[in-house]
Protein backbone atom coordinates (compact mmCIF):
# COMPACT_ATOMS: atom_id res chain seq x y z
CA UNK A 1 0.00 0.00 0.00
CA UNK A 2 2.83 2.39 0.91
CA UNK A 3 4.61 1.70 -2.36
CA UNK A 4 1.40 2.42 -4.29
CA UNK A 5 0.93 5.74 -2.45
CA UNK A 6 4.60 6.62 -2.94
CA UNK A 7 4.37 5.79 -6.65
CA UNK A 8 1.21 7.88 -6.97
CA UNK A 9 2.90 10.86 -5.24
CA UNK A 10 5.91 10.60 -7.54
CA UNK A 11 3.65 10.45 -10.57
CA UNK A 12 1.66 13.52 -9.41
CA UNK A 13 4.93 15.40 -8.73
CA UNK A 14 6.26 14.53 -12.20
CA UNK A 15 2.97 15.58 -13.79
CA UNK A 16 3.01 18.90 -11.86
CA UNK A 17 6.61 19.59 -12.96
CA UNK A 18 5.71 18.81 -16.57
CA UNK A 19 2.64 21.06 -16.47
CA UNK A 20 4.41 24.00 -14.84
CA UNK A 21 7.45 23.75 -17.10
CA UNK A 22 5.25 24.18 -20.19
CA UNK A 23 2.73 26.67 -18.79
CA UNK A 24 4.74 29.69 -19.99
CA UNK A 25 4.83 31.50 -16.66
CA UNK A 26 8.55 32.27 -16.90
CA UNK A 27 8.38 33.00 -20.63
CA UNK A 28 5.65 35.59 -20.14
CA UNK A 29 7.59 37.16 -17.25
CA UNK A 30 10.70 37.36 -19.43
CA UNK A 31 8.71 38.88 -22.31
CA UNK A 32 7.18 41.46 -19.97
CA UNK A 33 10.67 42.40 -18.76
CA UNK A 34 11.86 42.69 -22.37
CA UNK A 35 9.06 45.19 -23.06
CA UNK A 36 10.03 47.22 -19.97
CA UNK A 37 13.70 47.23 -21.01
CA UNK A 38 12.84 48.26 -24.56
CA UNK A 39 10.71 51.09 -23.19
CA UNK A 40 13.55 52.21 -20.92
CA UNK A 41 15.83 52.28 -23.99
CA UNK A 42 13.39 54.63 -25.75
CA UNK A 43 13.26 56.88 -22.70
CA UNK A 44 17.05 56.94 -22.53
CA UNK A 45 17.35 58.07 -26.15
CA UNK A 46 14.60 60.67 -25.70
CA UNK A 47 16.48 62.04 -22.69
CA UNK A 48 19.66 62.21 -24.76
CA UNK A 49 17.81 64.24 -27.37
CA UNK A 50 16.29 66.52 -24.74
CA UNK A 51 19.75 67.12 -23.27
CA UNK A 52 21.28 68.00 -26.65
CA UNK A 53 18.59 70.44 -27.75
CA UNK A 54 19.50 73.32 -25.39
CA UNK A 55 23.10 73.18 -26.63
CA UNK A 56 21.99 73.15 -30.25
CA UNK A 57 19.61 76.05 -29.67
CA UNK A 58 22.31 78.14 -27.97
CA UNK A 59 24.72 77.66 -30.86
CA UNK A 60 22.05 78.54 -33.41
CA UNK A 61 20.98 81.58 -31.36
CA UNK A 62 24.43 83.04 -31.73
CA UNK A 63 24.22 82.92 -35.51
CA UNK A 64 20.53 83.36 -36.25
CA UNK A 65 19.12 85.87 -33.80
CA UNK A 66 16.33 86.85 -36.18
CA UNK A 67 15.02 83.24 -36.27
CA UNK A 68 13.69 83.64 -32.75
CA UNK A 69 10.26 82.20 -33.60
CA UNK A 70 11.68 78.84 -34.71
CA UNK A 71 14.03 78.66 -31.75
CA UNK A 72 11.14 79.41 -29.39
CA UNK A 73 9.07 76.67 -31.06
CA UNK A 74 11.90 74.16 -30.53
CA UNK A 75 12.26 75.13 -26.88
CA UNK A 76 8.50 74.90 -26.30
CA UNK A 77 8.25 71.55 -28.10
CA UNK A 78 11.11 70.20 -25.99
CA UNK A 79 9.38 71.37 -22.81
CA UNK A 80 6.10 69.76 -23.88
CA UNK A 81 7.80 66.51 -24.93
CA UNK A 82 9.62 66.21 -21.61
CA UNK A 83 6.48 67.07 -19.62
CA UNK A 84 4.41 64.25 -21.12
CA UNK A 85 5.46 61.28 -19.02
CA UNK A 86 4.58 57.70 -19.85
CA UNK A 87 5.34 55.30 -17.02
CA UNK A 88 5.77 51.58 -17.79
CA UNK A 89 2.43 50.81 -16.11
CA UNK A 90 0.76 53.07 -18.72
CA UNK A 91 2.00 51.05 -21.71
CA UNK A 92 -1.41 49.35 -21.91
CA UNK A 93 -3.28 52.69 -22.26
CA UNK A 94 -3.75 53.66 -25.95
CA UNK A 95 -4.65 57.30 -25.11
CA UNK A 96 -1.56 57.84 -22.97
CA UNK A 97 0.62 56.28 -25.66
CA UNK A 98 -0.96 58.50 -28.34
CA UNK A 99 -0.40 61.66 -26.25
CA UNK A 100 3.23 60.72 -25.67
CA UNK A 101 3.75 59.97 -29.36
CA UNK A 102 2.10 63.26 -30.36
CA UNK A 103 4.38 65.29 -28.06
CA UNK A 104 7.47 63.55 -29.42
CA UNK A 105 6.25 64.11 -32.99
CA UNK A 106 5.87 67.84 -32.37
CA UNK A 107 9.46 67.99 -31.12
CA UNK A 108 10.70 66.12 -34.20
CA UNK A 109 8.80 68.56 -36.45
CA UNK A 110 10.29 71.57 -34.66
CA UNK A 111 13.78 70.13 -34.98
CA UNK A 112 13.19 69.50 -38.68
CA UNK A 113 12.23 73.15 -39.16
CA UNK A 114 15.36 74.21 -37.28
CA UNK A 115 17.52 72.09 -39.60
CA UNK A 116 15.92 73.78 -42.64
CA UNK A 117 16.84 77.18 -41.20
CA UNK A 118 20.40 75.97 -40.77
CA UNK A 119 20.61 75.40 -44.51
CA UNK A 120 20.08 79.13 -45.01
CA UNK A 121 23.14 80.06 -42.96
CA UNK A 122 26.42 78.77 -44.42
CA UNK A 123 28.41 80.28 -41.54
CA UNK A 124 26.40 78.29 -39.05
CA UNK A 125 26.89 75.05 -40.98
CA UNK A 126 30.61 75.71 -41.04
CA UNK A 127 30.72 76.22 -37.28
CA UNK A 128 32.53 73.26 -35.74
CA UNK A 129 30.40 73.20 -32.59
CA UNK A 130 27.17 73.26 -34.51
CA UNK A 131 28.26 70.48 -36.84
CA UNK A 132 29.18 68.32 -33.86
CA UNK A 133 25.82 68.94 -32.20
CA UNK A 134 23.99 68.33 -35.46
CA UNK A 135 25.72 64.96 -35.89
CA UNK A 136 24.91 64.06 -32.30
CA UNK A 137 21.27 64.98 -32.83
CA UNK A 138 21.03 63.06 -36.09
CA UNK A 139 22.60 60.03 -34.43
CA UNK A 140 20.17 60.34 -31.53
CA UNK A 141 17.19 60.50 -33.89
CA UNK A 142 18.44 57.28 -35.52
CA UNK A 143 18.86 55.65 -32.11
CA UNK A 144 15.33 56.67 -31.15
CA UNK A 145 14.01 55.10 -34.35
CA UNK A 146 15.88 51.85 -33.66
CA UNK A 147 14.74 51.85 -30.01
CA UNK A 148 11.11 52.28 -31.12
CA UNK A 149 11.44 49.37 -33.55
CA UNK A 150 12.95 47.17 -30.84
CA UNK A 151 10.19 48.18 -28.43
CA UNK A 152 7.53 47.23 -30.98
CA UNK A 153 9.28 43.89 -31.56
CA UNK A 154 9.28 43.23 -27.80
CA UNK A 155 5.59 44.19 -27.59
CA UNK A 156 4.73 41.83 -30.47
CA UNK A 157 6.51 38.94 -28.73
CA UNK A 158 4.87 39.76 -25.39
CA UNK A 159 1.37 40.22 -26.81
CA UNK A 160 1.60 36.92 -28.66
CA UNK A 161 2.89 35.09 -25.58
CA UNK A 162 -0.09 36.10 -23.44
CA UNK A 163 -2.52 34.92 -26.15
CA UNK A 164 -0.69 31.69 -27.11
CA UNK A 165 -2.04 28.37 -25.79
CA UNK A 166 -1.33 27.12 -23.08
CA UNK A 167 0.28 30.39 -21.93
CA UNK A 168 -3.08 32.17 -22.22
CA UNK A 169 -4.49 29.87 -19.54
CA UNK A 170 -1.58 30.58 -17.21
CA UNK A 171 -1.97 34.28 -17.84
CA UNK A 172 -5.72 34.30 -17.18
CA UNK A 173 -5.34 32.24 -13.99
CA UNK A 174 -2.10 33.56 -12.49
CA UNK A 175 -0.54 36.62 -14.09
CA UNK A 176 -3.42 38.57 -15.62
CA UNK A 177 -1.00 40.55 -17.82
CA UNK A 178 -2.59 43.00 -20.26
CA UNK A 179 -1.74 43.61 -23.89
CA UNK A 180 0.86 46.38 -24.35
CA UNK A 181 0.42 49.24 -26.80
CA UNK A 182 2.70 49.67 -29.80
CA UNK A 183 4.61 52.88 -30.39
CA UNK A 184 2.79 54.37 -33.37
CA UNK A 185 3.69 57.27 -35.61
CA UNK A 186 1.92 60.55 -34.98
CA UNK A 187 -0.88 61.26 -37.48
CA UNK A 188 0.95 64.32 -38.80
CA UNK A 189 4.10 62.35 -39.52
CA UNK A 190 2.47 60.46 -42.39
CA UNK A 191 2.56 63.52 -44.63
CA UNK A 192 5.90 64.46 -46.18
CA UNK A 193 7.23 67.75 -44.79
CA UNK A 194 7.27 70.70 -47.21
CA UNK A 195 10.53 72.60 -47.40
CA UNK A 196 10.38 76.13 -48.80
CA UNK A 197 13.28 78.53 -49.31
Amino acid sequence: MKSLTCGFNIMVACLAVALFSSCGYNVMQANDEAVMKAWADIESQLQRRADLIPNLVEVVKGYAKHEKETLTAVIEARAKATSVQLRPDMLTDPRAMAAFSRAQGELSAALGKLMVIVEKYPDLKANEHFRGLQHQLEGTENRISVARQRYNDAVATFNFSIRKFPYSITNSLLLKLEKKEYFKADEGSKAAPKVQF
